[in-house]
């Protein structure tokens, strides 16, 4: 069900003893699960010496008792959730990527999007590189083991990576003796910091990766710094930080983060409620009813009820145990895929004229399976509210709208957008609104390109297509 993927989650963890880290990465990455359900993996360092496991699928189904055990102990320990965008699915592009070099070893896990990825793969393998993998992680690894061989340190040559690195990014790095986090100079993706009571630092794309652990945020890495944690402690380097605007991606208070994370010192869930008023602001309508669509459409509902007045209620139950492993049935059974993921209350609808909250209209599809529900669940009307402007351009820094062919909104008016899934009416949050959703937000900018064009970033001249791949599945 879900209409829009972000691409991957990171957490890293640094110990000043020895410890069963890889458990605690475990649960980090439990927390992160809704940032990549496709790969993951856990890299734990015990002196130099690094235990690594990936796999394909969620992270309850990759790391078994037996798999944890077999990690060991360490004191620094880094994790990764994956979601393939641009056909890079695979157990060869699942993270940390594991990397020897003759000045030592390192392993690197990331988020976001490189958009200069294809230049620098160029670049790399005309000097004679070798690359394994499709993904930008692995180009990364080559630039900073480049930087490396000419620095005195691990921090100075991600430092010098970040000047070729462009795009969205947030990036963390284990070496033998240090951790080692960044986020590029727009701050396009999150990532923040955190401590546990037993002393251990943790770098979480999310605050609810560091809630996971028992431990307390403590801030969010700023735009374009470099955090090193090793035996002295924590420590900033502030280079990078001010040379750009800073330009959260929305669509994280919007859709991609847990409601009960905080990033950039707004809570999540929050701002979804303020959505939801917003939008009963904009848009009223008379109903019996406001439900959103699980799970990121329900606190907006909340939202939406409390300005209008009108009655919240349970419309739809979630299925908590299909994840995106499920195995889709066949085209002519595809509604039937809808209802096993996600169920109308036909007892909450029937009837009833009723307010729907989702976060986003994307290609359609998914609004009119879920529209087509609640009418066959007995709904009298429906009226859809959407807590996101029009998506109508390509997204260049982490997801899977890397073009704008299919966005629906952007080839239709909001009548015919509306006609198109069904709706008897139509309000999307306005383009000025989607700011305002992130009260108390440290950064003060974000990216809204994929609703109005102004990119805060370049743009790839180029996209990496892996033509070996194709003709390895044509044999």
């Amino acid at each position: 069900m879900r209409k829009l993927n972000e691409e991957c989650g990171v957490f890293g963890l640094y110990s000043p003893k020895t410890a069963d880290l890889a458990r605690l990465v475990y649960y980090g990455l439990f927390a992160l699960q809704h940032r990549g359900q496709e790969s993951c993996g856990i890299s734990v360092n015990d002196d130099g010496v690094f235990a690594t496991h990936t796999g394909n699928g969620i992270v309850n189904d990759v790391f078994t008792p037996e798999i944890l055990e077999g990690l060991g102990q360490g004191n620094i320990a880094l994790g990764h959730v994956r979601y393939g965008t641009r056909g890079t699915i695979g157990i060869v592009n699942a993270q940390p990527i594991v990397v020897n070099h003759i000045k030592g070893r390192m392993a690197v896990a990331y988020n976001g999007r490189i958009v200069n990825a294809c230049e620098l793969r160029e670049k790399f393998e005309l000097h004679g590189s070798i690359f394994h993998s499709a993904g930008d992680a692995e180009i990364i690894s080559h630039v900073i083991t480049a930087s490396r061989l000419k620095t005195s340190s691990i921090e100075e040559a991600v430092s010098v990576a970040m000047k070729d690195l462009k795009g969205a990014y947030s990036l963390v790095v284990m070496s033998p003796a240090k951790l080692v986090a960044c986020r590029d100079p727009y701050g396009i993706r999150p990532l923040c910091i955190g401590k546990t009571p037993d002393g251990f630092w943790v770098v979480s794309s999310e605050s609810c990766g560091i809630d996971a652990v028992g431990g307390s945020l403590v801030r969010d890495v700023e735009p374009g710094e470099i955090v090193v944690f090793d035996n002295t402690g924590m420590r900033s380097i502030k280079t990078h930080c001010n040379t750009k605007t800073p330009a959260l991606c929305v669509f994280e208070y919007i859709y991609f983060a847990r409601p009960d994370s905080v990033i950039d010192g707004c809570s999540v869930q929050a701002a979804r409620i303020k959505a939801g008023e917003l939008l009963a602001e904009t848009y009223p309508v008379e109903a019996d009813i406001v439900v959103g669509v699980p799970d990121s459409g329900l606190d907006a509902a909340v939202g939406y009820s409390r300005k209008s007045g009108i009655p919240y209620g349970v419309g739809f139950i979630k299925n908590k145990y299909i994840g995106r492993t499920f195995i889709a049935p066949e085209q002519s059974t595809r509604e039937g895929k809808v209802r096993i993921k996600l169920n109308p209350v036909s007892s909450a609808v029937t009837g009833k004229r009723v307010v729907l909250i989702d976060d986003s209209i994307v290609r359609g599809t998914t609004a009119a399976r879920i529209v087509r529900l609640l009418r066959d669940a007995g709904a009298r009307e429906v009226h859809m509210r959407v807590t996101a402007p029009p998506f109508i351009n390509a997204c260049y820094y982490g997801t899977d709208v890397s073009n704008s062919d299919a966005l629906i909104a952007r080839d239709h008016k909001l009548e015919e957008v509306a006609g198109i899934i069904g709706a008897d009416s139509l309000g999307f949050l306005k383009r000025e609104q989607a700011a305002e959703i992130a009260e108390g937000c440290n950064l003060k900018g974000f990216c809204t390109a994929c609703f109005d064009g102004k990119y805060p970033a370049e743009k790839p001249e180029r996209i990496y297509i892996n033509k070996y791949d194709k003709k390895i599945n044509k044999a």
